[in-house]
């Protein structure tokens, strides 16, 4: 028997492959399913089936064509309905993969067709549990995706409860848990930076495991929790339909184009250019109007947050080499209209004698040396609980993920210094504001973690947001 876990840090995603006497099965697979082909051919192994736990939010899975390319069968958990072919398992029926079984628990509570997959080894023994978004590894998935009609996120909560007593907590504390995510992932709250645990140390340690009544459960989860990113929905309807291949998207997208024909496709196609260079170099030159999120942090999820249409047209700029990356990283949340890519990076703009802009960074010590010598704007772009745990006094919360939000109160005319915690989002938010007409837009480099070392004022307890002066 083998068990891998598949993890894919900018997603916090995890996907597993497990293997036994000649046949495999892949639980949620990403969007890119030659690795998960390429693992079964070179064992000399069949992809029997491909389990999903839920219609996944954060990401689009890849479950159509693997089951296309491989011929598995796909499994959904209980009350699942799918546009494509699936076989909806009932609760407590099971599967075998050569010498081992997997029988589907079903557990409602972060989505109604939530399922918990529990592998039983090749002598009868529970040897683990694919939780899906249903457990993590200190945490629980946020039970307020799959509000309909009169059901509220108390009562997904409370079916959330009853799923973990009944179904989960009565395994064998040795059972190890593999969940669907980790730290980073939108979908819980408090998720630990370990990516699987055994269920003993869990009941242990996992607030939401401890909780003595369902009512102080309900409470605990329910609490805190932010507004879910705007893609999730859009990824979980893509889900639920004939998901196309990812081959055609690489066909549309990798497009090389020269500089001309680069700057005609953005004018005539209304594009969104996309510098995923390293925030740092991208403020040094790049071209007009394009945003940058970079390939190094956690792209994908900010794409899906900041670019509201799933088809808007996207043309890329990026570091040579790493165009089909970029697209690889789009489509899988969602995001499969890239109509092409700056031909030899940026360099090759320059050369063209191309127009180009910048973004001025600024140390920590030149921010503090200007708020001492005149009133400055500053914004921090972090997260809330970020800003309420610790702040710079004069800053004003402004949360890059509701940009679209605040970005009404922001005058054109005025200066505005940027931070995050270490310079990846404020590059982002500054990008964003500059394109849409704020010239005067300064970056904090280093972001908080550097602004702590100077001798501005800060507090560290929670306190409402300051409003924008404008």
């Amino acid at each position: 028997m083998k068990v891998e876990q598949i993890y894919t840090g900018c997603l916090a995603e995890a996907a597993y492959y497990i293997e036994s006497n000649g046949e495999a099965a892949i639980i949620d697979p990403l969007r890119e399913v030659e690795t998960y082909l390429k693992k079964a051919e070179k064992a000399g192994a069949t992809i029997k089936y491909i389990f999903e736990t839920h219609f996944h939010a954060d990401f689009v899975s890849g479950h159509v064509d693997l089951a296309e390319k491989s011929g598995a069968e796909i499994i959904y958990g209980p009350t699942a309905k799918t546009e494509f072919k699936a076989h909806i398992a009932k609760d407590g029926e099971q599967f075998k993969i050569g010498h081992v079984t997997v029988t589907a628990l079903h557990t409602p509570g972060h989505t109604l067709e939530s399922t918990t997959y529990l592998l039983t080894d090749e002598n009868g023994k529970d040897h683990c549990i694919f939780s899906g978004d249903t457990l993590f590894i200190g945490d629980v998935g946020r039970p307020d995706l799959a509000q309909k009609g009169n059901l509220t996120m108390e009562d997904l909560a409370g079916m959330l409860y009853d799923s973990l007593n009944d179904k989960i907590k009565p395994l064998a504390d040795d059972v190890i848990v593999y969940p669907a995510h980790g730290a980073g992932s939108a979908c819980g709250k408090s998720m630990s930076k370990e990516t699987f645990d055994t269920l003993g140390h869990q009941k242990q340690v996992n607030y939401a495991l401890k909780a003595q009544t369902k009512t102080q459960f309900i409470k605990e989860v329910t609490d805190g929790i932010l507004p879910p990113p705007q893609y999730f929905a859009k990824n979980a309807a893509i889900n639920k339909g004939a998901v196309k291949s990812i081959d055609g998207v690489y066909e549309q997208g990798l497009k090389a184009l020269s500089p001309q024909a680069f700057e005609d496709a953005a004018n005539q196609t209304g594009a969104v250019m996309l510098d995923t260079r390293d925030p740092q170099i991208f403020a040094k030159g790049f071209i007009p109007n394009a945003i940058n999120i970079g390939l190094n942090g956690q792209f994908a999820p900010w794409v899906g947050a900041l670019i509201t249409d799933l088809e808007q047209p996207i043309l890329l700029i990026t570091e040579v080499g790493k165009e089909q990356e970029t697209i690889t990283r789009l489509t899988r949340v969602g995001y499969d209209n890239t109509i092409g890519y700056l031909d030899g990076g940026f360099e090759r703009w320059t050369d063209a004698g191309k127009e180009i802009d910048t973004v001025e960074s600024v140390s920590a010590e030149a921010f503090e040396q200007a708020a001492a010598e005149n009133e400055v704007t500053a914004l921090d772009v972090r997260k809330p609980g970020e800003y309420e745990s610790e702040h710079l006094e004069l800053t004003l919360s402004r949360p890059l993920d509701f940009i679209n939000e605040w970005m009404g109160e922001i005058d054109p005319a005025n200066t505005y210094y940027i931070h995050c915690a270490g310079g990846y989002r404020s590059m982002i938010a500054a990008s964003i504001l500059k394109s849409r007409g704020v010239e005067n837009v300064i970056d904090i480099a280093g972001g908080y973690a550097a602004i702590k070392n100077t001798g501005l004022k800060r507090t560290d307890f929670a306190c409402p947001s300051k409003a924008m002066k404008v």
